[in-house]
């Protein structure tokens, strides 16, 4: 048995809220910054930003995109 489904049976056997706990505290660490992907994101903004501004970018209103999800 791996060590992941060793701790998952000891994590079952927890309440529902020391569950959610434990949840929350693995989801936080998961959810660091890496700078290579906030720097690829902030290229990526600004190559369409200035594609917007250059009028090379096609856009869709707000109200069109609201009618394709209802």
């Amino acid at each position: 048995m791996s060590n992941c489904q060793e701790l998952y049976q000891q994590a079952n056997q927890l309440p529902p809220l020391e569950k959610l706990r434990l949840a929350e505290l693995l989801l936080a660490d998961l959810d660091t910054p890496d700078p290579e992907i906030d720097t690829i994101w902030r290229d990526e903004a600004q190559k369409r930003w200035q594609a917007y501004r250059a009028g090379e970018l096609k856009t869709v209103s707000y109200e069109a995109v609201m009618k394709k999800y209802k």
